[in-house]
C-alpha cells in the first residue's frame, strides 16, 4: 500500500475546497487515495450557535461530553456527508465513515484533553478492502477509546496514524497557512525530523501548527523508506494538491534526517527561503 496518497482536508466548506476535490478525484483515477478530514472551524460555529464554550490546549481541542456530541453529528454528518457528495459528483468513488465505525480507528485517551484520543490502531482490513475495490474513502476524526467510548481526535493525527500504519510514501495536510514557518515569520520548505522536534522545543513552531508538525512525525513512521515525505501546505491555494505532490517550493516539506540534512543546513545558514 505504499503508493497510497493520504490528503487531510480542513472540512471547510464545498465551495472553498472544490477545487482540491476535484483534485482528489483526478488523482484517485491513477493510485488509491485516503481523505482525512477536519472541520474545526465549522464545528466552533456550530458550538457557539448551542452554547457549548469552545477551549483548546496547544492547539487540540478540549472536548467534555457535550462539546463530542455535537462534534460527532457535525464532523461525521454534515461535514463527512458533503465531502462524500462532492467527490462523487467530481467522478470519485467516495464512501463516508468516521473512524469509529467498524473499529477502524482505535485511540488511547489523553485525559487532560477530555473525550479526546491519539491514534493506536488502525483497523487495515477495513481500510484495504475499500482501496482495494477502488473506493476513496472519506474519514471523519474520530476514534473509539480502549474501553469503546467515542473519542475526538485531530484530523492531522488521524490522518498521520493511518499513513504510518499503511507505510503511505505521501502525505498531504492540508491547511490555512501557507508553510511552517521560521523564527522570522519566512517560510521553511523543507525540514528534517529532527530539525522539526527542535522547533516545537524552542517555540518557533507553536499554536496550531504544533499538532500538524507532531502529525507528520508520525506519519513518516519508525522507519521511513527512501523518498517518505509529508507536506503541509495551504489548501486555499490555486492547484493545491498537484502543487503539493510536485513543487519544492511549495508548502513544507518533512522528511526523516537522512534525507534532509542538507537542506537543514542551508535552511540554517539563509540559502533556502
Amino acid at each position: 500500500m505504499s503508493e497510497v496518497l493520504v490528503v487531510k482536508l480542513g472540512g471547510t466548506t464545498i465551495a472553498e475546497e472544490q477545487g482540491v476535490i476535484d483534485e482528489i478525484a483526478g488523482v484517485a483515477r491513477t493510485r488509491p487515495v485516503v481523505v482525512v478530514h477536519g472541520g474545526g472551524k465549522r464545528l466552533t460555529e456550530w458550538l457557539a450557535r448551542l452554547g457549548v464554550p469552545t477551549r483548546f490546549e496547544r492547539g487540540r481541542r478540549v472536548t467534555d461530553d457535550a462539546t463530542l456530541e455535537v462534534a460527532w453529528a457535525v464532523l461525521g454528518g454534515l461535514v463527512n456527508g458533503e465531502l462524500v457528495a462532492a467527490l462523487r459528483a467530481a467522478g470519485a468513488d467516495a464512501v463516508g465513515l468516521t473512524g469509529a465505525d467498524g473499529d477502524l480507528l482505535t485511540g488511547d485517551r489523553v485525559p487532560e484533553l477530555g473525550r479526546v484520543a491519539r491514534i493506536a490502531r488502525v483497523e487495515r482490513e477495513l481500510l484495504d478492502s475499500l482501496l482495494v475495490a477502488g473506493r476513496v474513502p472519506v474519514i471523519a476524526p474520530l476514534a473509539r477509546d480502549e474501553t469503546g467510548i467515542v473519542c475526538n481526535v485531530n484530523a492531522d493525527e488521524a490522518a498521520a496514524g493511518i499513513a504510518a500504519d499503511i507505510g503511505a510514501r505521501q502525505t498531504v495536510l492540508l491547511t490555512d497557512v501557507e508553510a511552517v514557518l521560521d523564527a522570522n515569520g519566512r517560510p521553511l520548505r523543507r525540514l528534517d525530523a529532527a530539525h522539526a522536534r527542535s522547533l516545537i522545543a524552542d517555540g518557533t513552531i507553536a499554536g496550531g501548527m504544533v499538532p500538524k508538525v507532531e502529525a507528520a512525525l508520525v506519519a513518516l513512521g519508525a522507519s521511513p523508506a527512501h523518498g517518505t515525505e509529508v507536506v503541509i501546505a495551504d489548501g486555499r491555494a490555486p492547484g493545491a494538491l498537484l502543487r503539493a505532490l510536485g513543487d519544492p517550493a511549495f508548502g513544507t516539506r518533512i522528511g526523516p534526517e537522512s534525507a534532509a540534512d542538507g537542506t537543514r543546513q542551508q535552511v540554517a545558514t539563509g540559502r533556502v527561503a
